[in-house]
């Protein structure tokens, strides 16, 4: 997404609980904000970027449990900061379903072994009833997505992706994770895309499907994909 260093400051201005430094976490944190921005402050850091910044540290880095120790979020998707401060991957990750049996092993692993100047990426995505940076409903599914249908969903479904990188600091043997933030309107996706995450929602398992609300827009939005499939083939013929 176009930078906005506006709209960044402003959340954390707003909501200054978005940026917590544990104590102990002063170094990893400094050295954050250095290699991202070139400031030792990891909330001008992150005012500076368009990535949150979350700071992560095990008393033995080889050994783990990495927990959250720093970090400044300023467009969180459905987590509160305070909540996750302190806790060890398998904590913060408890409401995935899956994470537990399928991925916490692997992820623990990953964060042992990484190594210093290695970077890497990955991208999550949501379905979401609104375009807000800062995504955190507190009204129940079923009101949020009562206005969605297959004629509406193009406008009132929005793709929430999320760029994740992950990388060893190599002065305190912390671990740098980002997530950088973008939103659109389904309307303005491609078709093939379209068709991917409608796909995608329905091939859920049961525990993500209705931690994601799925049931509340799968419908709407598979027939709206199918619309608009049938729309562009007729338009080739």
């Amino acid at each position: 997404p176009e930078f906005d260093s506006f709209a960044r400051t402003a959340a954390f201005a707003a909501h200054p609980n978005g940026v917590i430094v544990r104590p102990g976490a002063e170094a990893a944190a400094r050295e954050a904000g250095s290699m991202v921005a070139g400031c030792d402050d990891l909330a001008e850091a992150a005012c500076r970027v368009w990535e949150d910044l979350c700071v992560l540290e095990a008393e033995d880095p080889a050994e783990g449990p990495y927990r959250l120790t720093a970090a400044a979020v300023g467009f969180p998707t459905d987590w509160q900061l305070p909540e996750k401060m302190g806790q060890p991957l398998m904590a913060i990750h408890e409401p995935i379903h899956g994470y537990a049996e399928q991925l916490s092993k692997g992820v623990d692993h990953f964060f042992r072994t990484l190594k210093a100047g290695e970077i890497y990426g990955r991208s999550n995505w949501f379905v979401v009833a609104n375009d807000a940076l800062r995504y955190l409903p507190r009204d129940d599914p079923a009101q949020r997505f009562a206005h969605v249908t297959e004629r509406n969903a193009g406008e009132s479904l929005f793709l929430r992706c999320e760029r994740q990188t992950l990388r060893r600091l190599p002065q305190t043997g912390a671990v740098l994770f980002t997530i950088g933030i973008a939103v659109e309107p389904l309307g303005k996706v491609s078709v093939v895309l379209l068709d991917r995450i409608a796909r995608a929602v329905t091939d859920l398992g049961e525990g993500e499907h209705a931690r994601r609300a799925a049931p509340h827009y799968a419908g709407a939005l598979m027939a709206y994909a199918t619309r608009r499939a049938r729309e562009q083939m007729g338009r080739a013929a």
